[in-house]
């Protein structure tokens, strides 16, 4: 069973550097052909892919958000990083981790979200 866990600061003021981590248990990172995903639902709006970071390392990221973000894994400690830098409140959402990537849209593993507020 692959278990997700998201974990990070539930606050974080404008302008600043979101920074979140997710720690996957029961599975490697790097596991052909598995991509790992961040994806994010503002309050009363739907699912927004973020980006990806796949079995090799390579990155994806939504256009929309390319230029803000930057997603890096640690192996050694089965660990993907989210950073989103230069946020403001309409940042403010529930970010996921998951598996699977947008080709596909299929995502068979899901964190349980953690809940990031822009505010200062």
């Amino acid at each position: 069973q692959v278990r997700l866990q998201e974990s990070g600061p539930g606050l974080v003021k404008p302008s600043q550097t979101l920074s979140l981590t997710c720690t996957v248990s029961g599975g490697s990172i790097t596991t052909n052909y598995y991509y790992w995903s961040w994806i994010r639902q503002p309050p009363g709006k739907g699912l927004e892919w973020m980006g990806a970071i796949d079995y090799s390392g390579s990155t994806y990221y939504s256009p929309s958000l390319k230029s803000r973000t930057s997603i890096s894994r640690d192996t050694s400690k089965n660990q993907l990083t989210l950073q989103l830098s230069s946020v403001t409140p309409e940042d403010t959402a529930v970010y996921y981790c998951a598996r699977g990537s947008p080709a596909s849209n299929e995502y068979d593993y899901w964190g349980q979200g953690t809940q990031v507020t822009v505010s200062s």
